[in-house]
């Protein structure tokens, strides 16, 4: 095989921006073959052969491999029956909408064993997090005690809520910043600082928007070691902030305006006030410069890793596998506030299910649609 013909499955923000890139030839040795979408006008701008079925696509016999960019719950059984045909399967975020889904998802991925099983983590190809993470996994920070992040810049309009039905429902989405935005933030907290044990969470309904999901999240974690994170994010909130911290007994790093700031203890924080005759003075400590190489954080260099890992065996960014972390969190964050207790990590998926299909069962609000979305998010637009 020298090129993968891609099929992409839902054409709505990411699904036209994925075909667009394929279509513009921007995605080497891939070509795009074939799209499906519910929505016939969504596709009329594309050369491509257009489906209104999934299924029919995925037997269709003109790809190899399917990008999913349908609505969330589709996910898992749009991939499983891409697996079950023979196709290679490369998912937006998230994996699942819960985590019970989200392990048939990879069941069903590893009766493929031979097929590629990736998801769209961009976040990962950033030089800066690509950074922080070998930054941390060579202990320059020593011992984790204590990491935060104010994630508020995921502003979103009643527009953009307006433009599908599905949207910040419990029954179209399955929650709102949680399972649409934040994923990409939780996927960087796991990858670089591994997981908690315990998880707290307070949620916002609709405190910014029309919707019945949360639009305002603040989180607290807990991890084996005793350290702790607190976690903020919302789609309301502007001007809104995006500062990271790590903190060690070896130093500090800050991640905010994508430029990274390493402040080192020349004498680890423990270590320190057990032996300084000093009463209020910390370690003495410097600056450490940190310089990144290249742009990366784009959605495209995902997709040419997938077709290059179907072509050449090299690697993913991001194995799908490895997104149930996410989902986890998401769940557990939005569990704990609607039940009003800690929750210990596994997370019981079954609970967590039912509690969502209670929601989705006692859901009486009435959706607002007819937006249209005029821009394009700032991530995506090189």
């Amino acid at each position: 095989m020298k090129e993968v013909r891609m099929g992409v499955i839902g054409v709505g923000n990411m699904g036209m921006y994925h075909v667009r890139s394929l279509e513009e030839g921007k995605i080497p040795r891939a070509r795009l073959t074939a799209i499906c979408d519910l929505d016939p006008k969504a596709m009329e701008p594309f050369k491509a052969q257009k489906f209104s079925d999934s299924a029919a696509l995925i037997r269709s016999g003109l790809v190899d491999a399917v990008l999913i960019a349908a609505p969330h719950y589709f996910h898992p059984t749009i991939g499983a029956d891409a697996f079950e045909n023979g196709l290679h399967v490369l998912t937006e975020k998230p994996l699942a909408v819960h985590v019970n889904a989200g392990k048939a998802f990879i069941a069903a991925a590893k009766k493929a064993a031979d097929k590629k099983f990736g998801i769209v983590f961009h976040t990962r190809t950033h030089p800066v997090y690509g950074r922080l993470k070998r930054l941390v996994a060579a202990g320059e920070l020593g011992e984790l005690t204590r990491i935060h992040w104010t994630i508020t810049d995921w502003y979103r309009t009643e527009a953009y809520y307006a433009s599908g039905g599905w949207r910040a429902t419990w029954g179209g989405e399955g929650g709102g910043v949680l399972i649409n935005q934040a994923p990409h933030n939780l996927d960087m907290l796991q990858w670089i600082c591994g997981m908690p044990k315990r998880v707290r969470g307070f949620c916002s309904f609709g405190k910014y928007h029309a919707i019945e999901t949360e639009d305002e999240v603040t989180a607290y974690f807990e991890y084996d070691n005793g350290a702790t994170c607190s976690f903020v994010t919302s789609t309301g909130e502007a001007p809104g902030v995006n500062r990271l911290e790590i903190i060690g007994r070896k130093g500090k790093v800050t991640l905010e305006n994508g430029k990274l700031h390493f402040t080192r203890n020349l004498v680890a924080a423990d270590e320190f006030s057990r032996t300084s005759p000093l009463a209020y003075d910390p370690p003495p400590s410097e600056e450490v410069e940190l310089p990144l190489e290249g742009e990366g954080g784009t959605h495209n260099e995902v997709v040419e890793k997938f077709v290059a890992a179907i072509l050449d065996g090299t690697p993913m960014v991001a194995e799908a596998e490895e997104g149930i972390h996410q989902v986890e969190l998401s769940n557990a964050i939005l569990y704990s506030s609607l039940t009003g207790k800690t929750v210990e990590l596994p997370l019981d998926g079954d609970a967590f299910e039912a509690k969502l299909n209670e929601l989705i069962k006692g859901s009486t609000f009435q959706k607002k649609t007819g937006g249209k979305i005029q821009d394009v998010p700032k991530y995506i637009k090189k």
